[in-house]
């Protein structure tokens, strides 16, 4: 299992922030590789990416579920996906903590990693998965900046 965490920040407070983290359109435009994100109720969507780790790239289909909201101060996202190349299932719990001019973004979360792609990306995924959730917050950060 792979392990993750870090902070990003923003120049906004919280609730403007929370609205961008929970906008399935933001989120889908934001997310590397993301080709569809559809709600399916219930804070639950499916989504479908395409994603390249190593030399195994390919199409990949799954769910993402927010749970325990506490807005705009916390939630936890359930990850459960799979393709050819493999499948993932992850969590991770998401805070925010801020004022009226800045809020603090920390994602900490773990993941299981099977199939091939585990075989032949063990290593990177971790960097994979960091780069992802770099760029996807770099995409907020710049959405945060306009109303």
């Amino acid at each position: 299992s792979m392990e993750l965490s870090a902070t990003y920040r923003f120049a906004a407070p919280p609730e403007a922030v929370w609205r961008l983290l929970t906008d399935p359109e933001v989120v889908a435009s934001c997310l590397p590789g993301c080709d569809r994100l559809e709600p399916l109720g219930d804070d639950r969507y499916r989504a479908e990416l395409t994603l390249a780790v190593a030399a195994v790239s390919g199409h990949y289909t799954g769910t993402i579920a927010l749970v325990d909201q506490h807005p705009p101060r916390s939630y936890r996202m359930l990850i459960d996906g799979s393709g050819k190349a493999g499948f993932v299932k992850g969590e991770a719990t998401v805070e925010l903590v801020g004022d009226a001019e800045a809020t603090a973004v920390t994602v900490t979360g773990q993941g299981q990693v099977g199939g091939l792609i585990a075989r032949v990306g063990q290593r990177l995924l971790g960097t994979v998965s960091k780069m992802m959730m770099d760029r996807f917050f770099a995409c907020l950060q710049g959405r945060a900046g306009t109303p």
